[in-house]
C-alpha cells in the first residue's frame, strides 16, 4: 500500500489488483455488457458503449465499492466521508477511435461546472476505472501521462498541447480483469483504441470529498440550470437513484449514494 500511495502521489495513478476476485469478475462483465446493450447512450462516440448511472440498472459490482484497500487510498487524498459522484459503464468496442486528452470533472474546461484553470495543487476528485476485461495496449488500456496531475491546466482549455496529439511519455495502463485503476481526476488521460475483436469492458466510478458540491450534476437542479445558462456549455449528469435501488445496496456502500436518492 505504501508503494501504491507513492505511485498515486508522484505519477497520479496506480492499479489495485484483484479488487473483484477472479472467480467473480466474469459475472460482472456479462451483466455490464447486457446492461449496456439495453440502456446504451445513443449520443456516445461511435463504438463506445456508455451508460450513465449504471448502478441504477445493475448492482452486481456494488459490494466491491467499499474495498478497504481502495478506500484507504481514497481517504489519503480526499479525507474521510467520501461520496460517489458518477457510476458509468464504458465499453471500448473493436475499432473505436482514440480519444482526446482530458481531465475529468470538475477539471474538464469544456464542462459548465468546471473549476477554472489554473488549478491549485490539491486533490479534489478521484476517478476509478474498474477493469472487467484485461487492459493492455491491444485491448485499449487507458492512456495516461504520468505526473500530469501536478499541472495547473490541461488540454481541454487554453493549453499549449493539442488534445488530439500523442504525448511523448504516454503509456497504456495494464491490468488484469478484476483490477481497479485509481487516478487523480486532474491526470491527463485518453480513450485508447481497441485493436482486438472483443469489447474492452469497464465501469468508471468517481469519488468526491464530502465538501465538493455535486448539485450541478443533478438533472433539474437550480445550480445546474444557472451554470448551463451562464456558460452556454454542456454538463455531465448523474441520474437520481430510486429508493428501491438504494435499499438493495450493501450497508457499507449506502453512504456513498445517499445524496443521489430521489
Amino acid at each position: 500500500m505504501d508503494k501504491q500511495l507513492m505511485h498515486l502521489q508522484l505519477d497520479g495513478w496506480c492499479v489495485l489488483e484483484n479488487v473483484i476476485p477472479a472467480d467473480e469478475v466474469g459475472l460482472v462483465h456479462e451483466r455490464i455488457l447486457a446492461t449496456t446493450a439495453k440502456h446504451r447512450n445513443p449520443n456516445a462516440p461511435q463504438s463506445i458503449g456508455h451508460v450513465p448511472g449504471v448502478i441504477n440498472y445493475d448492482q452486481t459490482f456494488a459490494p466491491y465499492l467499499a474495498d478497504p484497500r481502495l478506500l484507504g487510498l481514497l481517504e489519503t487524498q480526499l479525507g474521510p466521508h467520501v461520496r460517489i459522484s458518477f457510476t458509468t459503464a464504458t465499453i471500448n468496442e473493436p475499432g473505436n477511435a482514440r480519444g482526446d486528452w482530458h481531465a475529468d470533472w470538475p477539471f474538464n474546461q469544456r464542462n459548465a461546472g468546471c473549476l477554472p484553470a489554473p488549478y491549485p495543487d490539491v486533490a479534489m476528485h478521484m476517478t476509478t476505472i474498474w477493469m472487467l476485461s484485461d487492459f493492455n495496449a491491444a485491448t485499449g488500456g487507458t492512456l495516461v501521462v504520468s505526473g500530469s496531475h501536478r499541472m495547473n491546466h490541461n488540454p481541454t482549455g487554453a493549453n499549449s498541447w493539442p488534445a488530439d496529439a500523442p504525448y511523448p511519455t504516454e503509456i497504456n495502463v495494464v491490468g488484469k480483469a478484476g483490477s481497479v485503476l485509481l487516478l487523480d481526476s486532474r491526470l491527463w488521460h485518453a480513450t485508447a483504441p481497441n485493436l482486438t475483436t472483443a469489447p474492452r469492458v469497464a465501469i468508471v466510478i468517481r469519488y468526491a470529498p464530502w465538501w465538493l458540491d455535486l448539485s450541478v450534476l443533478r438533472p433539474g437542479s437550480p445550480t445546474r440550470a444557472r451554470l448551463l445558462q451562464a456558460t452556454g456549455k454542456n454538463e455531465n449528469q448523474t441520474p437520481p437513484m430510486p429508493h428501491e435501488v438504494y435499499a438493495s445496496l450493501p450497508t457499507p456502500v449506502q453512504p456513498f449514494f445517499v445524496h443521489w436518492v430521489e
